[in-house]
C-alpha cells in the first residue's frame, strides 16, 4: 500500500470511528521533529496538521477540506483568554520577515489564517525549505523559535493529507 492509500485509509477509519471526546487524531507521518496527523472532531469535521513540538510549545500548520490553511503557535507559558488580536512577525532563517496582522490570541495559542493567494503558498514553501522559524512581536523582538528540521517531507505529507480530506464528502462512503 503506498503512502496516499495508507493516508486515505487512516482518514476514513478515523472519520468512521466516531468519538465522545472533542477530537481524536491519528499520526499518518513522522519525520525528524515533525508529525503529520489527521484530526476529527466530534461534529464530524476533519483537518490535517503538521506539527513540530518541544516540551510545552509547538508550531503547527493546519489544513482543512475547504483549502483553508491556519498557523498555530502554542505555549503553556501564554495565557491570552479570548477575543484579543495582535500583529506579529515571522522570519524563516535570514529571509525577509512576514507580517501576520490581526493574529488571534486564544488561550495558549496564536492563530493566523494564511491568505488564499500566492503569498500563502510562498510562506508554506519557505517553511518547507527552512531550518528555523522565529516568531517575533510586531516590533521585531524575539518571542519563540522553532526547528524546521524535517519540514520539507512533512509539508509534502500535509499536502497529501489535505488532498485526501478535500475529496471526502460527508455521507458518501464512495468518495
Amino acid at each position: 500500500m503506498d503512502f496516499r492509500q495508507a493516508l486515505a485509509a487512516a482518514v476514513f477509519s478515523s472519520a468512521a470511528a466516531g468519538s465522545a471526546s472533542a477530537q481524536q487524531s491519528e499520526v499518518v507521518f513522522s519525520y525528524k521533529h515533525w508529525q503529520v496527523s489527521i484530526v476529527e472532531w466530534d461534529d464530524g469535521s476533519v483537518g490535517c496538521v503538521a506539527e513540530v513540538k518541544a516540551p510545552g510549545e509547538s508550531f503547527s500548520i493546519w489544513t482543512f477540506p475547504d483549502g483553508v490553511v491556519q498557523l498555530q503557535f502554542y505555549s503553556t507559558g501564554w495565557e491570552f483568554g479570548e477575543g484579543q488580536t495582535a500583529d506579529l512577525g515571522v522570519q524563516i532563517d535570514r529571509r525577509a520577515p512576514w507580517s501576520l496582522t490581526g493574529a488571534e490570541l486564544y488561550q495558549n495559542s496564536v492563530l493566523f489564517y494564511l491568505p488564499d493567494s500566492t503569498a500563502g503558498g510562498t510562506f508554506v514553501a519557505e517553511v518547507a525549505r527552512g531550518n528555523r522559524l522565529y516568531l517575533r512581536s510586531d516590533d521585531g523582538s524575539g518571542v519563540k523559535d522553532y526547528s524546521l528540521a524535517g519540514s520539507s517531507a512533512s509539508i509534502g505529507a500535509l499536502t497529501d493529507c489535505g488532498a485526501v480530506i478535500a475529496k471526502r464528502t460527508p455521507g458518501n462512503p464512495f468518495n
